[in-house]
């Protein structure tokens, strides 16, 4: 088993405590900072495997602090906050953040997300996914369920490829609609829910309850990885 390093930053203690409670199983090492500044100075030294943010730092805003980590760093980004807004959802995953969690928070379900977020930096170059009987060949543009082919779309495909190398983390309809047409004009979210729609039909067993490529409402998509 890999020998996660984490951090986390947060100013309020008794948050601290509980998030070491609930990832001491999953790192080996959990370092901690109350302050903005410290993060980054304990994160340019450690090179942590992921980090747990906080928005609401005295020193200075949680945003710019993941600002600064995704400028030099690669690890996961999880973001623990008490604000609520789909509007600084999307703003801080366009700056990078991997995953947001609104506090209060299920312990249980916070370490799972974070175990993701492991898993899915373990797995970033892998060329051959499979989720179920379902299998995403991303080097040779195939995707086969049960060793059947199912034929997507070169745009389908794209929108497919972008989620799946970052699976587990939502990403924005921005961040999607940038991946696939470039820098393109368009109504991003519209573009998508279309050719979302298609993709499920195609790859979900039940798309009209999806599994693997998962809604985040009014922020964007996630594909997710089986348990």
């Amino acid at each position: 088993m890999h020998a996660h390093t984490l951090l986390v930053i947060d100013d309020e203690p008794q948050i601290r405590r509980a998030v070491k409670s609930a990832l001491e199983s999953t790192a080996h090492r959990i370092v901690e900072a109350a302050t903005g500044r410290d993060g980054l100075n304990l994160a340019a030294s450690w090179r942590p495997d992921l980090v747990v943010l906080d928005l609401g730092l005295p020193d200075m805003d949680g945003l710019a602090v993941c600002r600064e980590l995704r400028s030099w760093g690669h690890m996961p980004v999880v973001v623990l906050s008490a604000r609520h807004s789909d509007e600084e959802k999307v703003a801080l995953l366009d700056a990078g953040a991997d995953d947001y969690v609104t506090k209060p928070f299920s312990l249980r379900e916070f370490a799972a997300r974070v175990r993701a977020q492991l898993r899915r930096a373990l797995q970033a170059d892998a060329t051959l996914v499979t989720a179920d009987d379902l299998t995403i060949d991303l080097a040779a543009r195939r995707v086969t369920r049960a060793e059947q082919p199912i034929r997507l779309t070169p745009i389908e495909f794209n929108i497919l490829r972008a989620l799946v190398v970052q699976a587990d983390r939502t990403l924005t309809h921005r961040q999607l609609f940038d991946a696939v047409w470039g820098q393109a004009f368009g109504n991003a979210q519209q573009y998508l829910r279309v050719h979302i729609t298609n993709l499920r039909r195609k790859i979900e067993r039940d798309p009209s309850r999806p599994r693997l490529i998962v809604t985040e409402p009014g922020v964007g998509y996630r594909f997710e990885l089986p348990r």
